[in-house]
This record gives structure tokens, C-alpha cells and sequence, in this order.
């Protein structure tokens, strides 16, 4: 009979699909399960996660790959989206619904908050968070204090979701920098602790004391001794791969959705031109701050192909099969009207304003948005590399499979070597690799991450 293979268990909780993955001590993936729940309202009739049925389906896929006699876990760690807290109270019984960081915040509790404590420019300077209502975490629990004083009272800790997971299986409360340090509203970046205002509100004692991302609890699950860990931010997560792999200083840019500027190399503190332009800051896994950009590529591309192709009457996926070409760009860099750039703190490009019959075919309209949403993301990752030595770009995510996309990048960034980065499950691997000393009696491999260069076009000009 074959030994069993020790693994580390993730759990990797995004907001649409919930996954469970093994990880061997090379940091294979030797098993994969995925998930998705129909969301549930909370008091307010507002779509929010179904918090029971992640917690029933957290503890029956514990259960599942515990039992594979293939495996052998030796450890477990946690990996979820951020601003989101888990309320619990003296008996570690959660108090309200899972809120959604996208529910609409009060206007007037805003306006009391920021007029309490310096205005909006002077309080997301300091604590690198530009003012995005729910989705700065710190201000859901300010609102529950003033709107359920009842339930704030009852709150023994306020868990951010990957240390919820945590507590669910070792019975500790922890709180993680990387997730009490990404756009919170929460951490006073300068003075490297909580800011005064959640000092003031007396929201401090709500937190459980701040435990570094490399702890681990030993737990006893029906008879397996498990090595678990206090959970990540998914975002921060994703960038550990990179510090363990480059020394040099890189950027990240991380495509999704949201296209992402990760730049952990840029310590300079957030300018008010940079907080207007959604630049923020995270903690890395080792406290340290990571300067960022975003704007909404992921979700302007495949709004934007949607309409091309109801234009051109082809199929949804059209994009796919569209080919690099030089003398279409060049074409329509020369002969394009231009649009005027929009002051819409870098969100979207131009191309959304722009007239689909100007266009001879598809291959031509989508070359104009992959020049447009380029043109864009140069100008939303310059704001994080002025001022530092980086002189790499590593892109991940879906733009990184996209060869349009990243021939223009290294022609927009022609002195900097740009790379398509893959690996096996980014965010999972990041979350196991934090914990890497408690489980894996193996060095840290060398060949986490492939990368493929990309070479600028010189003819063709991306610039601000």
C-alpha cells in the first residue's frame, strides 16, 4: 500500500466560485472542488452572501478531504475576498448577515463620519484608503454602531472572512494585517497601528490582536493533527508567489475584473492626485505596504466585446481568434478620431464613447479597444512606478493569455521587460506558501512561476 502524499489543504473563497484545493510539497495541485451559492438578502433586502451555506459546505469539504486515504493533510489555510467582516459574539455564534461591500452607505452617516475626523482627503491620506463607502470595511462596523447599537454591543470579534474560516476550525480569533491593511479606512499607514478614529469610536477592543501571516494553530480534526493558519486577503495572497520567487523589484500587474497595479517596491505615502485616481495601499503578507492602481479592465472588455459583437453580428467570443496586427494598429493610431479623455478616476477608456460604424470589421474594433484600454492602463500604472527602480512587469490573470493586449503593453512600457506570468492557482499557492515552514519539510521550489516575453513594437506610441 502507497504512502499517503502530504498536502496542504486552501480554501480559496472569491465571491462567485468557492474552491478547495490540495496542494503536494511541490505545490501541485493534486485536488480541486468548486463551488457556487445563490446569494440571500439581509435586513435590508440587499444580495448579500449566504453565510450558512459557506460555513456548511466549509465543514463538509473538511470532512471529504480529510477522509481521501490518498492524502494526508498536514496543514490548512484560508484565502477569501476582502471587506468583509463576520461579526461573532462571546460564543463564536455569527450576529448578522454576511454584509455586501457593494450595499449603498449612507450619506449622511458618511458626512458626520469624514466631518468628525478631518474630511475625506486628510483621513484617506492617512490611512491609504480612497472613499469607497462599504467597501472601506472599517466604516460597515462604524454604521453598525450608529445604526444596530444592539448588535454592536453583543460583538465579541469582528473577523475579516479569511479569519472567520480560521476561527470555524482552530477556536482562535486573529486579525490579519493584509486584510486590516487593504482600503479598511481601519490602519494609519504612517504610524503602523490603528488609525485614532477607531480608537475614539471605541472599535478597537472589537478586534482580535494582530497575528502575523506565517502563524499557525495545531489542531486535532477527527484524529488528523492539522497545522492551521490565521487566513489571507485573496489579493495580497497573489502577490507572495512573486516575493518568493523575484528579489529584484517588479510590478504585478494582476488582470481580473479589476486590472490591478501591485508595487511592492513604492513606499512612498499616497498623494492626494493618487487617492482621486484610486490608487491605495495593501500590507503584504510580512506588514510591509504595497503601493496599487485599478481601474475596471476585466469588466470593460467583456462589456465592450459584448457590444462589438451585437454590432458585427458575431459571436460573443469572437476576441478569441483575432490575431495581432501591426498595420491595423498602426492604421487606426493614424486615422481613429480621437476622444477626448474622460476624468472618471481612470475607470474605463475612451472606447465606450466611440462609434462602432467607423469600423470596417470586427478585428478592427477590437484592436481599437485593446489600443484604448492599454492607453488606459498605462496611465493607471505609471501612477505607482514614478519614483522606484522597478524595471519588470509580471501579468497574470486573463489579459496574460491576451497577446494583443500584452504586445501593447510592452510597447507602452518599452523600457521595462514585460512578462506573461502563470502559474497553478496564484491566490491558493500564495496562502499555502505563507505558512510554507509549518508543513513542508521541502525547500521552496524555483520554478513556481513560467513567464513568456513580450518585445514593444517600436511603430507603434502608447504614452500619457
Amino acid at each position: 500500500m502507497m504512502a499517503a502524499i502530504p498536502v496542504i489543504a486552501i480554501f480559496d473563497i472569491g465571491k462567485t466560485n468557492k474552491k478547495v484545493f490540495l496542494f503536494n510539497e511541490d505545490y501541485k495541485v493534486v485536488y480541486e472542488r468548486t463551488a457556487r451559492f445563490a446569494e440571500v438578502a439581509d435586513e435590508d433586502g440587499y444580495p448579500c452572501e449566504d453565510l450558512q451555506t459557506l460555513t456548511d459546505w466549509f465543514f463538509a469539504s473538511l470532512q471529504e478531504i480529510t477522509s481521501l486515504d490518498k492524502f494526508s493533510i498536514k496543514a490548512i489555510n484560508f484565502s477569501t475576498y476582502g471587506a468583509s467582516f463576520v461579526y461573532i459574539d462571546e460564543s463564536g455564534r455569527a450576529l448578522t448577515p454576511l454584509y455586501n461591500y457593494l450595499k449603498p452607505y449612507p450619506e449622511q452617516l458618511k458626512t458626520k463620519f469624514y466631518a468628525d475626523y478631518g474630511g475625506e482627503v486628510t483621513l484617506s491620506g492617512e490611512t491609504a484608503s480612497p472613499v469607497l463607502g462599504s467597501l472601506n470595511s472599517g466604516m460597515q462596523l462604524y454604521r453598525l454602531k450608529y445604526e444596530r447599537p444592539d448588535v454592536f454591543k453583543k460583538i465579541k470579534y469582528a473577523l475579516h472572512l479569511p479569519q472567520y474560516l480560521s476561527f470555524l476550525v482552530t477556536g482562535e480569533a486573529y486579525t490579519d494585517l493584509t486584510s486590516i491593511g487593504c482600503h479598511t479606512g481601519l490602519w494609519n499607514f504612517k504610524a503602523n497601528d490603528y488609525h485614532h478614529w477607531v480608537k475614539n469610536e471605541g472599535l478597537v477592543v472589537k478586534f482580535a490582536a494582530v497575528a502575523p501571516a506565517h502563524i499557525t494553530a495545531n489542531v486535532n480534526y477527527h484524529g488528523h493533527n492539522i497545522k492551521a493558519g490565521s487566513g489571507l486577503h485573496d489579493s495580497s495572497a497573489a502577490l507572495i508567489p512573486y516575493l518568493v520567487s523575484f528579489h529584484e523589484p517588479f510590478l504585478l500587474l494582476s488582470t481580473g475584473t479589476w486590472s490591478i497595479s501591485l508595487n511592492p517596491f513604492n513606499h512612498a505615502p499616497l498623494t492626494q492626485d493618487e487617492l482621486l485616481n484610486d490608487c491605495l495601499c495593501y500590507l503584504q503578507y510580512k506588514g510591509k505596504p504595497v503601493k496599487a492602481s485599478r481601474f475596471l479592465a476585466g469588466l470593460e472588455h467583456e462589456e465592450q466585446t459584448a457590444r462589438i459583437a451585437k454590432h458585427f453580428r458575431s459571436p460573443h467570443n469572437e476576441y478569441k481568434h483575432v490575431r495581432f496586427d501591426v498595420d491595423v494598429l498602426l492604421n487606426l493610431q493614424q486615422n481613429a478620431p480621437l476622444i477626448p479623455a474622460q476624468h472618471n478616476g481612470l475607470k474605463t477608456s475612451v472606447f465606450p464613447q466611440r462609434d462602432l460604424s467607423v469600423f470596417a470589421n470586427y478585428s478592427e474594433a477590437y484592436h481599437q479597444l485593446m489600443l484604448d484600454l492599454v492607453q488606459r492602463q498605462y496611465e493607471s500604472t505609471r501612477l505607482v512606478l514614478k519614483g522606484t527602480a522597478v524595471k519588470k512587469i509580471f501579468v497574470d490573470g486573463g489579459f496574460s493569455k491576451n497577446s494583443i493586449f500584452m504586445h501593447l503593453l510592452a510597447s507602452a512600457f518599452p523600457d521595462m521587460e514585460i512578462y506573461a506570468a502563470s502559474m497553478a492557482q496564484a491566490t491558493a499557492m500564495g496562502t499555502a506558501l505563507a505558512i510554507h515552514k509549518s508543513w513542508n519539510r521541502l525547500p521552496l521550489p524555483h520554478n513556481l512561476i513560467t513567464l513568456q516575453y513580450f518585445s514593444a513594437t517600436s511603430e507603434i506610441k502608447i504614452c500619457a
